[in-house]
């Protein structure tokens, strides 16, 4: 499909672009599947070069494979996480594979990894293995459980850890079983956790002309998650149950009502937004109320004011409360994710991300979540598997015939860079 012609708007920014934040900065990484991938995308779309070394054995980054919308070794998963990047097919367990593996180490900033705890080492990742070749190289291991330790041989998925944290028993309703987020958020956290621990490495680096090993993991990133019930609990014992619609463990009222026609989000943050609520819902009586008098009242009383709110909260719809509300309390639809998608919507807050693939067509994502001044990202497909292995190999001067000779010693695999 032919590539939509650029709009008047566009045109002007690319003129008036400025260089990407993170342009000049080369990533090496050895990632697969989700929490790994989601950590080095936005680095990608804030112009860091992302090189993903794939192994051509096993058809390269498994979510290659995973459908919908999958065709031969791409996928509108892999899409998801990898727009952007470049990929290289590596055999690293080869010794030609190595030699270019550390080439590249040579030309980088960082080594990125997602793998098992005692893959890092194991495939020669790490500081101690790799400051000979680079000694300003940072070396950063995402993993299930960490790189040491009785776990560090485990696999690590997100809803094992958001089962294993504690997430899950402080998710849903109070009768029934503990739930796992709708998203893969486990894998996220630890991702955003594992981007900000390789900037953090390639400015000291910078710093100081040598790197470090950074590690962070999923289970100890979901820990760090815990936040207030952690510090509550672990201070005072103060433990946090799971309460009914979405509730807040202590801020009353900051939870899900149900409507007359679906539901509607309240946030009471603030003594204000408590009697503007009251008020919006003819329930001005309740601000004088000695049950429902300020924060520590309304825990106390909990029951009792939700069972008020609650029945006149169905009294009328979503929409009506909304316009009522809106403006003087934090309030908000609870939506379906397809009317959150909305095309216009996305488009006015610059969060549609478009662009043409040669096996899927057209690619519609939602994009960068932050606005860098002067910068807008220019967004681009995923890499087909070790698509740019030849091109990025000629940067590091390596002639066709090195390739070549490389190539047949099983750098590359089965498959030619």
């Amino acid at each position: 499909m032919p590539r939509a012609p650029q709009s008047k708007d566009d045109r002007a920014r690319s003129r008036l672009n400025r260089r990407a934040p993170l342009a000049g900065v080369r990533v090496i990484s050895v990632e697969q599947f989700g929490a790994g991938p989601f950590g080095t995308l936005y680095l990608s779309d804030l112009g860091a070069e992302i090189i993903k070394l794939e192994d051509p054995a096993t058809g390269g980054d498994v979510s290659r494979f995973i459908p919908p919308g999958q065709v031969g070794t791409d996928s509108l998963y892999f899409e998801s996480f990898n727009r952007g990047k470049k990929s290289v097919a590596l055999d690293l367990k080869n010794p030609a594979g190595r030699e270019v593996f550390d080439d590249l180490v040579r030309s980088a900033d960082a080594v990125y990894s997602n793998l098992r705890g005692d893959q890092a080492e194991r495939l020669g990742l790490t500081y101690t293995q790799l400051a000979h070749v680079n000694p300003r190289i940072v070396c950063v291991a995402l993993t299930g459980y960490g790189r040491t330790g009785a776990d560090a041989r485990l696999p690590g998925y997100d809803a094992l850890v958001q089962a294993e944290s504690g997430w899950a028993a402080l998710t849903g309703d109070p009768e029934g079983p503990p739930t796992k987020s709708g998203l893969s958020l486990a894998d996220y956290i630890a991702g955003l956790t594992a981007a900000l621990a390789l900037l953090a490495g390639i400015i000291d680096a910078r710093r100081e002309g040598r790197g470090r090993d950074l590690d962070t993991s999923l289970y100890d990133s979901a820990l760090a998650m815990l936040s207030y019930p952690a510090t509550w609990y672990l201070s005072s014992g103060v433990s946090s149950d799971r309460q009914r619609l979405s509730a807040h463990p202590s801020i009353v009222p900051f939870q899900f009502f149900q409507t007359m026609d679906g539901y509607i989000a309240v946030a009471s943050a603030k003594e204000k937004f408590f009697d503007a609520l009251v008020a919006g819902l003819d329930l001005g009586d309740l601000s004088s109320d000695p049950r429902f008098a300020d924060f520590g009242a309304r825990g106390d009383h909990r029951a009792e004011l939700l069972e008020i709110l609650a029945a006149r909260f169905r009294t009328r719809t979503t929409e009506a409360w909304l316009s009522r509300l809106r403006g003087a309390v934090p309030v908000a639809p609870v939506r379906s994710m397809e009317d959150a998608l909305d095309p216009d919507a996305l488009a006015e807050r610059r969060m549609l991300v478009e662009y043409d693939h040669p096996a899927l067509g057209r690619v519609r994502s939602v994009g960068l979540p932050v606005r860098v001044a002067g910068y807008t990202p220019e967004y681009t497909r995923g890499p087909r598997l070790g698509e740019n292995g030849r091109s990025i190999l000629e940067g590091l001067g390596y002639s066709v015939a090195k390739i070549q000779t490389l190539a047949d010693r099983g750098a590359f695999g089965p498959r030619i860079a």
